[in-house]
Order: structure tokens, then C-alpha cells, then sequence
């Protein structure tokens, strides 16, 4: 039974909900809503912009589905992340990317501490701000994550405090990020990204479905070398009928932050993190493309991922070393980000670490 007070104004918070059989927990205030999905990886399902009636997160054709009533076909590495993925944004660590082996372990795509419950505990709740932890410890792999997640009465930024420990008595390898996706109707053609500055490396994804980006080949952001000769203006995002997917990495970063902004709505996403731990951002784009499992061309949407390193840790080219980081026995690394919803029409100068917008004029 709960004796949690029930208010109707400030900030509020309540683990009292489920959403399709999921525990959820839900944090707001006048401007935000954020909706924690505690039993499946700790998933931010919605970011919603209150007065705008905006939700930012990505959702998939096939949505939340509770993996205790799911069971897959097969035991496919990449099938059985896709199967229970509803967009949104996962917290990803110790192992990201592609499927393959950890010290002896056969680890999917991703990781599996997104597909297991966490659990999670109301650390504050007044009016003037509420806090949430939750926490888990990975299956096949040693390691512990734990994140906690803030709102501020009159704010329009989601604070976040994230931790991983390696629980082994022996170094082990980390790949960290945050696997957070965009979607309609808040993303189309007419949307501007924004990013401080770096370099661009595209990796290539399109296959048969096509490609905006030449893969393998390297650019200055904004501009990267597109597949049909030239360069491609990365501010840009292509419309739903040229049927393109394409993965680029943004490495050389002169700041931690990035934003999306949509001017017809007047609104945007903005996310800001330490650049000294979050090194690389992952730019999944799927503009109608790939055709197939799992998107079979019916979806337009984008990935914008701070990394600790490339996907599975392998070397950004033409180097030859790993990007993965490294953890001593019982070491404890900690991020601290923000997430904000901001009102332009024009895009976005700068995100400050605590998440205080300046627009573009």
C-alpha cells in the first residue's frame, strides 16, 4: 500500500502506474512529462513537451510489448533486441553494438541490461523537485548501472546522474551510451540539427534500401561526403520518399551537446553530456529506408547516441585501436547529462551542462 501524497500542481511524481503490464514511473512538472518504463530496462518511453504537446521519443511500428508474455521464435542476437525495442531512449552498457562475444559470453545486439526490470525507489517528492533511482546488474556480464532522474519546479530539462561499476575482480571492457531516438511528428524534412563542431566518419548502413552518405569516407561537420558525389549537409534531414538509412559518427567534438529543432512547431530537443566520457555520437537515420526486417520502409526516424566508443568498441578508421573503455576491478565511472525541451524557430547556439538553452538568431 502507498501513503505517497497525491498533488495537483509543482512537480510530481508516482511509481503507482503500469503501462501494458510494465511498472512505470512517471515524473513531471508544468512544462515536462517523462515516462520510465522500470521493468524494461529502465526506458524513457515519452519526453513530452507540455504546452506544445510534443513527445520526442521515437516509438516502434510495434510499441511496448511485456517480455514476460513474448517469447521469441528463436534466439536470433540481433531478432531479440528488435523484438522488444519501442524506441525511446535505453540506457546501453557494458557491451553496444553489434552481437558477439564478452570473455566467453555470446552477448546480442546491444546489451541486455535494456530487456531486463530494474529496480527503482522515489529518492524525493515536494513540489519544488522530484527525484527517481533505479538501478540493475547485468546477467552475463559484471557489471552494475544505476541512473537517477530529476525534475525542477518551472524547468524544462530532465536531470540525469548515471553510474557503472565493473563487479569483476579482473579488468574488464565497457562500451556506454545513451540510445536515445526521434520520431514523428516532431521529426521531418523541415527540422535543423544543431552540433558545436567535429568530425564526421560514415560507416554505412544503407544496403539495398539506399544511402544519403558515402560509407567509409570522412568529413567536417556539417558537411560529409554523400554516395552520389559531393558533400551532404548534415543540418538537413532528407523527406520519407528518397528512402534512405544511412549510420555516421560524430567524433571530435568541440562541446557535449547536440539539438534537433522543429521551426513549423516552434519546438526542440536538446541533449547535453560530458564530451570527456561521451566521445562519440551515433547518428542512426532512417528516412524511409531499409527496406525488410525490421523496418520493411515504414518508418522515419533518427538516433542520436553519445557513446563511450564506436559500436562494439571497434577502431574509429583509419586507426587501429579500440574505442572501448577499460575498467580496473571495483571501478565506478559516473555521467551526469540533461535532457531539455526548448521553444525556437531558429535552432540552437549552445546547451549549457545544466541544460539552459541559447537559440540561434
Amino acid at each position: 500500500m502507498h501513503y505517497q501524497d497525491e498533488r495537483t500542481y509543482g512537480c510530481r511524481i508516482s511509481d503507482s502506474w503500469t503501462y501494458r503490464g510494465l511498472n512505470a514511473v512517471i515524473l513531471e512538472n508544468e512544462l515536462l512529462r517523462v515516462t520510465v518504463l522500470a521493468d524494461k530496462g529502465a526506458d524513457i518511453l515519452e519526453f513530452v513537451h507540455k504546452p506544445s504537446d510534443t513527445d520526442f521519443m521515437w516509438r516502434t511500428p510495434w510499441g511496448v510489448r511485456d517480455p514476460s508474455l513474448f517469447t521469441p521464435s528463436t534466439g536470433w542476437p540481433e531478432g531479440v533486441w528488435h523484438d522488444l525495442y519501442e524506441g525511446g531512449w535505453q540506457t546501453i552498457a557494458p557491451t553496444g553494438g553489434f552481437p558477439g562475444d564478452y570473455m566467453g559470453a555470446e552477448i546480442g545486439q546491444h546489451n541486455e541490461s535494456a530487456l531486463m526490470p530494474w529496480d527503482s525507489q522515489i529518492t524525493e517528492d515536494t513540489p519544488e523537485r522530484v527525484s527517481a533511482r533505479f538501478h540493475v546488474k547485468s546477467y552475463r556480464t559484471p557489471y552494475a548501472i544505476e541512473k537517477t532522474l530529476t525534475i525542477e519546479q518551472g524547468s524544462p530539462a530532465l536531470r540525469v546522474t548515471e553510474s557503472v561499476t565493473n563487479l569483476a575482480e579482473e579488468e574488464t571492457e565497457c562500451v556506454w551510451g545513451q540510445h536515445i531516438a526521434l520520431g514523428e511528428p516532431f521529426l521531418g524534412p523541415g527540422c535543423r540539427l544543431d552540433l558545436p563542431g567535429g568530425r564526421v566518419y560514415n560507416m554505412g548502413d544503407g544496403g539495398a534500401s539506399g544511402a544519403r552518405l558515402a560509407a567509409g569516407e570522412s568529413g567536417e561537420w556539417p558537411m560529409s561526403p554523400a554516395q552520389a558525389g559531393g558533400f551532404a549537409d548534415l543540418r538537413t534531414f532528407p523527406p520519407r520518399n528518397e528512402r534512405l538509412e544511412d549510420l555516421a559518427v560524430f567524433h571530435n567534438l568541440s562541446g557535449g551537446w547536440y539539438a534537433v529543432t522543429n521551426p513549423d512547431r516552434g519546438v526542440g530537443f536538446g541533449f547535453a553530456f560530458p564530451e570527456d566520457t561521451f566521445r562519440y555520437i551515433w547518428y542512426w537515420q532512417v528516412f524511409g529506408g531499409r527496406g525488410g526486417y525490421p523496418w520493411y520502409k515504414r518508418t522515419y526516424n533518427v538516433g542520436l547516441e553519445p557513446f563511450s566508443s564506436m559500436p562494439s568498441g571497434i577502431p574509429l578508421p583509419p586507426g587501429d585501436e579500440k574505442t572501448s573503455m577499460t575498467f580496473a576491478p571495483g571501478e565506478t565511472r559516473t555521467a551526469r547529462m540533461s535532457a531539455v525541451a526548448y521553444e525556437s524557430t531558429t535552432g540552437v547556439k549552445s546547451i549549457s551542462a545544466d541544460g539552459a538553452v541559447t537559440t540561434a538568431e
